[in-house]
């Protein structure tokens, strides 16, 4: 009976057990494993800085591009340096691009010193993925994107030939050409047109005695002036299609006191040529408005780094004020935009103009 009881107590006692356990709290469950974060991909850049290459720095011609430039910046909300050498030389303007190339710039606007000899720059710039436009003088097609077109070629260098020919009167006389440098591709694209326009019966009475170089220097180009005026005592017209070189063959002719005998056109800036078309040195001359080229540059820049436009014939875009442009496509320049035809400045309008 002992035992019985004793059995009877030990079951009970395991029972109890069993249900204080079950009665008890509930263990809280293991904790989830902490979800794991995924790393934070950051966005692509935007393209906002650019760089504006001139020829040379301390060019009249090019700090009115400037202007533009700036103006085509701020309305974009992007960042546009403008960095050159002192002096316009294809190498150390390559060397100046190589370093924007490391860089990694969003996109350069050159104004190039030599056409052949910057295109494996700006074949590198292009791989790099720079946008790479021209403006004023282009590097051959195979090292840009666009060239932006100040005016047509023919049109340029038809109208420095028309100038010189109502200034040299109707007898016509001696002229001559005083350019930049001899591998500038503008100012001998043109020199080429005129050569070509002054075979036409209009201007045989027109003879071209020599193209001189002044390396877009004023001193060199003063210079060269005075040596035409020695060698060429009938002279009667110097073209300059530079702006350093018609202010300076300007200044030439009225220090020598030859107002009157022999005449400077070509292509200059109203500001700097407004005394020498008073005093009758330069009575006219012609260009397109330079800051509106280098606005227009930016603008075609940005539309190609950013992906708004290719590098194909036919794609359009627009610049701000100036409005809507197409690429073209010509057989001898390539891709380009075109700004428009050169004006004539003259007496009657130069003041119009401050820039």
């Amino acid at each position: 009976m002992k035992n019985r009881y004793l059995l009877i107590t030990l079951v009970t006692l395991i029972v109890l057990s069993f249900v204080i356990t079950a009665c008890g709290p509930t263990a809280e469950p293991a904790p989830a494993p902490a979800p794991v974060e995924e790393e934070e991909v950051a966005a692509p850049a935007e393209c906002t800085n650019y760089v504006l290459v001139p020829k040379n720095l301390g060019n009249p011609y090019f700090d009115t591009g400037n202007t533009g430039a700036q103006e085509a910046a701020g309305e974009l909300g992007i960042t546009v340096l403008y960095q050159g050498s002192a002096t316009a030389d294809a190498s150390e303007q390559i060397t100046l691009l190589n370093s924007l190339i490391a860089q990694q710039v969003c996109g350069l606007a050159i104004s190039a010193n030599d056409s052949d000899a910057l295109v494996p720059t700006g074949q590198a710039a292009m791989d790099a993925g720079i946008a790479v436009v021209t403006w004023d003088s282009a590097i051959a097609p195979a090292g840009r994107d666009l060239h932006i077109n100040q005016a047509e070629l023919e049109g340029i260098g038809r109208v420095q030939i028309e100038m010189a020919s109502r200034l040299a009167g109707d007898d016509g006389g001696q002229i001559a050409i005083l350019s930049a440098t001899s591998t500038a591709p503008n100012q001998n694209a043109w020199i080429e047109v005129m050569e070509e326009v002054l075979t036409e019966a209009e201007y045989a009475n027109l003879e071209l005695v020599e193209v001189v170089y002044g390396d877009d220097d004023d001193t060199k180009s003063y210079n060269e002036a005075q040596a035409l005026f020695t060698k060429y005592p009938d002279l009667k017209v110097i073209i300059a299609p530079t702006t350093v070189g018609i202010a300076a063959s300007a200044r030439a002719v009225t220090d020598a006191d030859l107002i009157g005998q022999v005449f400077v056109t070509g292509l200059g800036t109203p500001n700097q040529m407004r005394e020498y078309v008073k005093n009758g040195s330069s009575p006219e001359f012609a260009l397109w408005n330079p800051a509106d080229l280098a606005y227009l540059s930016v603008y075609a820049m940005h539309a190609l780094a950013i992906g708004e436009i290719e590098a194909q014939a036919g794609a359009t875009f627009t610049a701000g004020r100036l409005g809507q442009y197409t690429v073209q496509d010509d057989p001898d320049l390539g891709l380009n935009v075109l700004l428009g035809m050169p004006f004539v400045y003259d007496g009657d309008n130069i003041d119009d103009f401050d820039w």
